[in-house]
């Protein structure tokens, strides 16, 4: 297995091997697998199927993926962006009013019109014509909307007087929220904390190895009863489910 991996992909040429890929391919998943619930989260407020939107997101990403690893040899994870799915519930359908089945054909047309310029090095040429800086501005005001999202689903920020606040640790307790919201959001910033000293002592898999010890500590928090449990504020079990 490993010889054909090593044959076909050229690892060595690239200076890798199985192990190192493996691994890569791993971590890769892992902080990309929110996708799967997000997208579903914000395509289903522009009406639809959140179970057909989650099986269609899979589906895309991993034949996405495929191909680019069979037929272009790069690592590369393809799988639906997290900003253009806010724009296309929010604004398209949600303030412009079309239907989600409207606006679903106009990306279809979309995606033609891309494979089109693409194949005729149109693309490649409006890509150069733009200012690294606006270049560089997208690529970080994307990750700072993924941030934001992370921040979101660990409880760190709410909703607030002034648009978003820090998550009220004083108020959580008092209400008896804490043990539900409060310890996801300590665990959140022990994960954060304990990856950040991994990837500062060039642990191999730095982040790949803080998600899953976040995830134990979890696990053991919800064994021992200091985290419940509780859906409707949007905290469910860390608990592996084998049914």
């Amino acid at each position: 297995m490993n010889s054909l991996c090593e044959k076909f992909f050229k690892l060595r040429e690239h200076g890798t091997n199985v192990k190192t890929e493996f691994l890569a391919g791993v971590t890769t998943f892992m902080t990309m697998a929110y996708i799967l619930a997000v997208n579903p989260l914000i395509l289903s407020a522009a009406g639809m199927d959140a179970g057909a939107v989650f099986v269609a997101t899979a589906l895309s990403a991993c034949l996405g993926t495929l191909i680019m690893a069979f037929c272009s040899n790069y690592p590369f994870v393809l799988a639906p962006g997290m900003g253009l799915n806010a724009f296309f519930a929010y604004t398209v359908v949600g303030q412009m009013g079309y239907s989600w089945q409207v606006a679903l054909g106009a990306v279809f047309l979309e995606g033609i019109l891309f494979l089109i310029l693409s194949l005729t090095n149109v693309r490649e040429a409006i890509f150069n014509c733009i200012p690294p800086a606006l270049k560089f501005g997208v690529s970080g005001g994307i990750g700072l909307f993924i941030t934001f999202i992370g921040l979101q689903s660990a409880k760190l920020v709410v909703d607030g007087p002034t648009l978003v606040s820090l998550y009220p640790f004083k108020a959580a307790i008092a209400n008896g929220e804490f043990f539900s919201t409060g310890i996801g959001a300590v665990l959140a910033i022990l994960g954060v904390l304990f990856t950040a000293v991994l990837l500062a002592k060039k642990v191999p898999g730095a982040i790949l190895w803080g998600i899953v010890a976040t995830w134990f500590a979890g696990m053991g928090c919800e064994v021992i009863g200091v985290y419940v449990p509780n859906p409707h504020l949007g905290m469910f079990s860390v608990m592996p489910d084998f049914s």
